[in-house]
């Protein structure tokens, strides 16, 4: 901010009041001087004598008050100033005097205009022109004091958009600001109208009665009065003309950049804020337009975030199932959100060419990124201990103990069921950490059997030891389901849940498929249940098929 930008800045209002006030000393003498019955000679020099006096002391009074109230204003575009360009933090006194300078600009000036009145009153009063001259001055200077203070608001606040608010307000906010006066669209246009027609309408109405206190000639009356009619019209339609430009402007610019950053937003555009520069209404949907294309931001950056964390944790789920002579294996998540708490996983177990292979199934408490990251730390943890010496139950044991101060006092708990088959030996070994049971299904005796185990939660008991369950005697067909919840609590339109029966049925019909047709099926059937309805839980499943090596 150089120094000529400076001096402009500090004197926006003082220089447009000024103006306003300058404009009215001199509407007040052409009405005067113009008039039905122009004031006398002496009476004019009269006026100039205390024109020469009260005009310069009533313009240094408002100077001084102007100066004085706009003091921390000033001191802040100082500090501006000192700052290179930099916009230091605002006062709040700054902004609330700013915001209410119109308002006290024009009741000083009112005032004033109210002083003159007296003041050129008085002076008339006492001279022989009588009492009737000095009642004209009055209200002709009271009428045009009316004027020029609704013309000096307008002004005033126009300058105060376009300069000062960029300046004090760069983010907007003026709605917020405490302790502020508001002028409100109606009461602009309530302005707008009196100025426009109802002043001129009072205006027209004294000139009649004028007319019927002077008796002239029918021929110098009707000069006398056009000449009035003509000097009252010309100004009256040169100051609707102009408050209608500067109303409409107030108007119309922030309209038209609401309109243009609704429509940015529109496109997928939330880079545009709208430039606030009001306290009124408008100013109020600017600010409310400028939040809502913030949290769009937020919410945008949010989703993409999201995005990422779903590419990372599909990423770290199996892209495809192991190789295993006398196994067929298939496994999926879908998640309700973009991320979530299910976990599957391969693991190889047993050392170099033994197709021993290790299913895990989990379920974190909850949904989205919480639960997405103790998914991945319980992928982590299983991975790094399947490779060390050590069997299923202290497998999930150790695991258990390290999960348990990752999550202490977050009330975050993971449900885990591990199950290790050895397709030579044809057995199972699981251990069950508080999951629902795993479903073995033998299509040749159509029996479906649990493989139930007592264990708690992971997260919640750090000294827990988990106990290991087996069974031995394997077939060829056999089919084994791990699953989470989200399968058979899957709800229709109704509220219906999908039930275990249905997924039992269709292990059942589907037996003599591949593990991964099964795996479809299921999944098959559970969309076609919920329709149209978005899921609320995440599902889980892995399915393995005892086949012939």
């Amino acid at each position: 901010m150089n120094k000529m930008r400076l001096f402009r800045l500090k004197n926006q209002m003082l220089i447009g009041n000024a103006l306003a006030n300058i404009i009215g000393v001199n509407v007040a003498e052409m009405i005067s001087y113009r008039s039905i019955s122009p004031p006398p000679p002496e009476a004019v020099a009269l006026f100039e004598r205390v024109d020469a006096v009260f005009l310069p002391l009533s313009f240094g009074l408002i100077f001084i008050i102007t100066v004085f109230y706009e003091l921390p204003i000033r001191r802040f575009l100082n500090r501006c100033h000192r700052s290179g360009g930099g916009y230091p933090g605002v006062d709040p006194s700054a902004r609330q005097r700013l915001l209410n300078e119109p308002f006290f600009l024009i009741a000083v000036d009112f005032l004033t205009w109210i002083i003159a009145a007296v003041v050129y009153t008085s002076a008339v009063y006492r001279t022989p022109f009588g009492p009737l001259l000095a009642g004209r001055v009055f209200f002709q200077t009271i009428f045009v004091g009316i004027i020029t203070t609704t013309i000096a608001f307008f002004v005033i606040e126009w300058r105060l958009q376009k300069s000062l608010v960029p300046v004090l307000f760069p983010e907007g906010g003026l709605y917020a600001t405490r302790g502020t006066l508001r002028i409100r669209i109606g009461t602009r246009l309530a302005a707008l109208i009196a100025a426009a027609n109802l002043i001129p309408f009072l205006a027209f109405l004294m000139i009649v009665q004028k007319t019927l206190r002077f008796d002239y000639p029918p021929d110098q009356m009707l000069v006398q009065l056009r000449t009035t009619i003509n000097t009252n019209s010309v100004l009256f339609i040169a100051v609707g003309v102009f408050l209608t430009i500067l109303v409409s402007s107030n108007l119309t610019r922030p309209f038209g950049d609401i309109i243009k950053v609704l429509q940015n937003v529109r496109n997928g555009r939330l880079d545009r804020r709208v430039a606030v520069r009001s306290n009124d209404e408008i100013g109020y949907v600017g600010d409310v337009i400028n939040e809502m294309t913030a949290g769009l931001r937020e919410r945008e950056k949010m989703h993409q975030s999201l995005e990422l964390a779903r590419e990372v944790q599909q990423n770290l789920l199996p892209r495809c199932a192991p190789q295993q002579m006398g196994l067929d294996i298939a496994g999926r998540s879908i998640y309700c959100d973009q991320t979530g708490g299910d976990y599957f996983d391969f693991l190889e177990v047993g050392p170099p060419g033994d197709n021993t292979v290790g299913l895990v199934v989990g379920d974190v408490s909850g949904h989205g990124v919480p639960s997405a990251l103790l998914m991945a730390t319980a992928r982590a943890l299983m991975r790094q201990r399947s490779f060390l010496p050590g069997g299923p139950a202290q497998v999930v044991s150790d695991v258990n103990s390290h999960l348990s101060r990752d999550v202490e006092d977050s009330g975050q708990f993971m449900t885990l069921f591990y199950l290790v088959i050895d397709p030579v030996q044809r057995e199972l070994k699981w251990v069950r950490a508080g999951h629902e049971p795993a479903v073995l299904y033998d299509p040749h005796r159509d029996v479906f059997e649990e493989l139930r185990g007592f264990g708690m939660a992971l997260g919640v008991d750090e000294a827990w030891k988990y106990q290991e369950e087996n069974k031995r005697g394997l077939t060829d067909g056999q089919v084994i389901l791990i699953g989470t919840d989200g399968i058979w609590e899957s709800r229709n339109r109704e509220g219906r849940m999908f039930g275990k029966e249905a997924l039992l049925d269709l292990i059942r019909k589907n037996a003599a498929c591949s593990a991964e047709e099964i795996l479809q099926a299921i999944i098959d059937s559970i969309k076609h249940f919920q329709q149209d309805i978005e899921p609320e839980d995440d599902v889980t499943l892995v399915v393995a098929k005892i086949k012939t090596g």
